[in-house]
């Protein structure tokens, strides 16, 4: 496992960590057992990062993670989100008392004393232009209940007026194959001013693992069924916000490029890796052999020059038109 360094927490963190949505919910059923099984897989590969949400399973996510901590000695690292649980999620909602709560129900989830990081979830564009709410992070760190935040965000543009406020340490972002837009400038910008990048959704919802077929079926309560058309949360959340059947197109168009002995996830995850702006990765897993399948991409050797071009040409070929001006 190779480990890069987080913003200026002074944290090394593994390159290829783990997001911890699909153990929550909005994948389909899941189950506490292997969703352990998952977690405890990662650990021993090296993982030493998870990202969660409050509202992943109402909970459920970070209080998997708080039992890892009681069933494992190793030291990890845990980024969480707060925000979401605004109803209805507008900017207003981002006030020193709401954040006060969601940060004192992830620390009773999480079961410590001060979250290690903590960001903004995806809070609408005008939240970006508040200072007063970074000002409130500001003083949470003071009080001692967080060492760090950062945010999470779906435009490339909020993520360029969230690093002005000095405290911000790190930006989760959509960044893959089908999302190669935060490589244009904001990674230049966030290595200026040395703020860590968590790659989230680096398998576009499962399309770049090349298991998807046009027969693919989702359950009801699968965000793949439910969001592609952004009817729960944004569509850039769901398959990269690129339709399926061009997604589908894609995949095939990249299959040529996968060096033989690897799969099409561990191209995707060591494609994001080339990028040194990147801190690491966050794929999701419900299961241990998924976990083993993702981690093992931080090992693999660099992608030349010739594919890192050809697959930047299967981007402007078959998915830039529809996502990149979007985010």
């Amino acid at each position: 496992m190779e480990y890069r360094e987080l913003g200026r927490t002074g944290w090394k963190v593994s390159s290829v960590s783990f997001g911890a949505w699909a153990i929550g919910g909005s994948w389909g059923q899941t189950d506490d057992s292997e969703a352990m099984a998952t977690l405890h897989r990662a650990l021993d590969m090296g993982v030493n990062f998870f990202d969660t949400a409050d509202v992943y399973g109402d909970g459920r996510s970070e209080r998997l993670i708080a039992r890892l901590r009681r069933e494992r000695s190793e030291p990890f690292h845990v980024a969480t989100k707060a925000g979401r649980r605004l109803d209805p999620h507008v900017a207003s909602g981002y006030s020193r008392a709401n954040l006060t709560a969601f940060v004192e129900r992830s620390l009773d989830n999480l079961q410590v004393d001060a979250l290690d990081l903590l960001q903004l979830h995806c809070p609408p564009t005008p939240v970006f232009y508040m200072p007063e709410v970074f000002g409130v992070l500001d003083d949470l760190v003071k009080a001692g209940k967080l060492r760090h935040y950062g945010v999470s965000v779906e435009k490339v543009e909020e993520a360029i007026k969230a690093i002005e406020y000095p405290g911000v340490q790190s930006v989760q972002i959509i960044y893959n194959i089908f999302r190669q837009r935060p490589a244009d400038l904001l990674f230049t910008l966030t290595r200026q001013r040395r703020v860590g990048i968590l790659a989230r959704l680096p398998l576009s919802s499962g399309l770049l693992s090349g298991r998807l077929t046009r027969e693919s079926t989702f359950a009801s309560d699968d965000h793949r069924n439910f969001n592609r058309e952004g009817a729960a949360f944004d569509r850039g959340e769901t398959f990269s916000g690129l339709d399926y059947d061009a997604g589908l197109r894609a995949v095939e168009a990249l299959r040529p490029l996968v060096p033989a002995g690897q799969t099409l996830a561990q191209f995707a995850l060591r494609w994001i890796l080339m990028n040194p702006a990147v801190t690491c990765a966050i794929p999701g897993g419900r299961r241990p052999a998924q976990v083993e399948e993702n981690m093992a991409a931080a090992d693999l050797p660099a992608l030349s020059g010739e594919v890192m071009e050809k697959v930047r040409k299967v981007y402007e070929e078959e998915a830039k038109a529809q996502v990149h001006q979007r985010w």
